[in-house]
């Protein structure tokens, strides 16, 4: 029986006939999220690949609305590709707002853009952020509001890759963590539950003051450069997924972000540092 998957402000049915999936789906979400819904935006499907694959090589497929977006994967990285099939889905769908690859995170009501490539320590610094008074409202996606201009929160599980796994493990041990999918085109990768307050807040926007594009560096010193909005918007811009479909409109949007926020280039080592910047020189 397909499940449903209540991510505000998205709705999902998810058919599954791998058990794998069903024990990491309850581990990391809230009993809330499987109320269910009167619409259903999106209909996913994770399933085994066939009756071959189910003796030799297992895999796993994702679709969405019938459609099959990627290749399969391994068996054992099918909770992961639900995951990263339902950001594909958003992210190749929404016109609702304006989509960034981005972490987004809030402290009363003042939200923080983190647009970086992989290897930038995104998820390293969400997770920190989160496990310390901060509202998660997405690890992967800013929905930045059209009209207002406010972010919306996307709340789902933060992706840890290889390193940021041990440490995560470490500093907060008691943590929901997802089973580990290993040898993934990204490494070794696992999903974390945010904390409930976060959850409990997945309704709440939040404005954004604050971007920040962050690289890890193996030096110690905290290195910051303030960046200009004509910079800015050509970084956010590029990390839009709908920028160009959505036209003047997502121009817009972009326009009005880089001006009422402050923009930074960050090189990072130390998360308690980068937090102390933050809170005492954005928010």
């Amino acid at each position: 029986m397909p499940l449903s998957l209540s991510l505000a402000p998205f709705s999902f049915k998810l058919s599954t006939n791998i058990p794998l999936v069903n024990s990491n789906l309850e581990k990391l979400y809230p009993s809330f999220c499987f109320e269910e819904q009167a619409f259903t935006d999106y209909f996913l499907q994770v399933h085994n690949s066939g009756l071959i694959r189910q003796f030799f090589r297992k895999q796993a497929r994702f679709l969405c609305d019938l459609r099959e977006p990627f290749k399969p994967l391994d068996y054992s990285q099918a909770f992961a590709m639900l995951e990263w099939g339902m950001n594909w889905t958003v992210a190749s769908h929404e016109m609702s707002f304006l989509l960034v690859h981005s972490a987004v995170l809030a402290k009363d009501g003042k939200a923080i853009l983190f647009p970086a490539p992989p290897g930038s320590g995104k998820s390293t610094i969400t997770t920190h952020l989160a496990f310390n008074g901060w509202q998660l409202l997405s690890d992967e996606m800013a929905l930045i509001n059209l009209k207002t201009g406010r972010c919306h929160p996307f709340v789902r599980p933060i992706c840890l890759k290889n390193n940021s796994i041990k440490l995560a493990k470490k500093w907060f041990p008691h943590a929901s963590f997802s089973s580990i999918a290993k040898d993934t085109h990204k490494g070794d990768v696992i999903h974390v539950s945010p904390p409930l307050s976060s959850w409990d807040m997945r309704f709440e926007e939040a404005e954004i003051v604050g971007i920040i594009y962050p690289q890890y560096t193996a030096g110690n010193i905290l290195e910051i450069e303030a960046l200009d909005n004509s910079n800015s918007f050509m970084q956010l811009s590029n990390n839009a997924f709908n920028f160009t479909a959505l036209g003047k409109v997502g121009f817009d949007t972009i326009i009005k972000t880089v001006e009422k926020a402050k923009s930074f280039r960050v090189w990072h080592n130390n998360l308690i540092d980068l937090q102390d910047f933050i809170e005492e020189e954005i928010l």
